[in-house]
């Protein structure tokens, strides 16, 4: 999957991993970081890696379903 999204980009040469384009986002509520925190727990449920976010290894959304992540994470909303 990394390989193929690297052929469609000419700056990569073999893989990509991050997107490369980006829009800010002023997250000036509390309920806007709540929505953005859950868009960015549901990427990898998107991507077909989980079926859940909180089954994702490296997601915060681990700790916001009270299990054991990898990192200590600082919880919002």
């Amino acid at each position: 999957m990394f390989e193929r999204a690297g052929q469609r980009n000419a700056h990569n040469e073999q893989c990509q991993f991050w997107q490369q384009d980006n829009h800010t986002i002023e997250l000036r509520s509390n309920q806007l970081q709540v929505q953005r925190l859950g868009y960015l727990h549901r990427n990898p449920v998107v991507a077909g890696f989980v079926d859940v976010p909180e089954d994702f290894l490296y997601s915060s959304a681990r700790s916001y379903a009270d299990r054991p992540g990898l990192l200590d994470v600082l919880l919002i909303g």
